[in-house]
């Protein structure tokens, strides 16, 4: 079995892995050194594990799976299944490595964007041979409701609970217009880089994914695949591919 820790800017991850399949997956607020413990407990047979963390973290947590078998800690020394072309390649985020390597695994000799709506929207391009260029990063979804009520002096804070299925284009209150503004806005910006992105690296597989995927899946018209944990599977990647050096 394995274990794969993602700590993200305001969720951690933690899947545990029997092969290929996802046989536990939890999403909580903060990991301690207590409920990483309990997830051993539970699954004793854990014997490769990574962690990659966007912020820092208890060193400690490093330690505890290093006892219980074969651990790495994403770094930008990590090998990976992918040639990084990023310019400045050690400022390039433990998310956009995970999404280039699960690219690269699941769609082998194909360009590939993929689109990660979550705290941040990033857009990251994976070239048929392998090769990762880039791509692009904009505020998500909660960020973009609260800097319109951190930067103005009228506006209220809206969230995504008050979003309903059906975002309409004309908002009849200042609540939902703000839901308009937002939504459809990121709908329309997710459009236009794709369309752009299928001009420039055409034949182009696309796939949407992070915890606010969702709200895109069906709002965008344009065929796409829908991986909601691709960071997680792209730590698995990387976990396998380490194994066999």
């Amino acid at each position: 079995m394995k274990l794969v820790v993602d700590i993200g800017n305001s969720f951690t991850k933690l899947a545990v892995f029997e092969n290929d399949d996802i046989i536990d997956f939890q999403i909580i607020e903060r990991l301690d050194i207590s409920y990483l413990k309990s997830i051993i407990l539970k699954f004793p047979k854990i014997t490769y594990s990574i962690i990659s963390s966007v912020a820092k973290h208890d060193d400690q947590l490093f330690h505890v799976l290093a006892k219980q078998g074969t651990t790495i800690e994403l770094t930008h020394g990590t090998i990976v299944p992918f040639t990084n072309r990023y310019s400045t390649p050690k400022t390039l985020g433990k998310d956009r490595i995970a999404i280039a390597s699960a690219a690269v695994t699941l769609y082998p000799g194909e360009n590939v964007l993929i689109i990660d709506i979550g705290t941040c929207v990033t857009y990251d391009l994976i070239l048929s041979k392998g090769e990762y260029l880039g791509g692009g990063i904009s505020p998500g979804l909660e960020m973009r409701f609260k800097s319109l009520n951190n930067f103005t002096h009228g506006l209220p804070l809206v969230s995504l609970q008050d979003c309903s299925p059906e975002i309409e284009l004309v908002g009849n209150s200042t609540s939902k217009s703000i839901i308009s503004g937002v939504v459809n806005g990121l709908q329309m910006e997710v459009e236009h880089t794709i369309n752009q992105y299928k001009m420039r690296y055409n034949p182009l597989i696309t796939v949407i994914s992070g915890g606010d995927y969702k709200y895109f899946e069906k709002l965008v018209k344009i065929n796409i695949f829908a991986t909601p944990n691709i960071v997680v599977r792209g730590l698995k990647n990387i976990l396998d591919f380490n194994e066999k050096k």
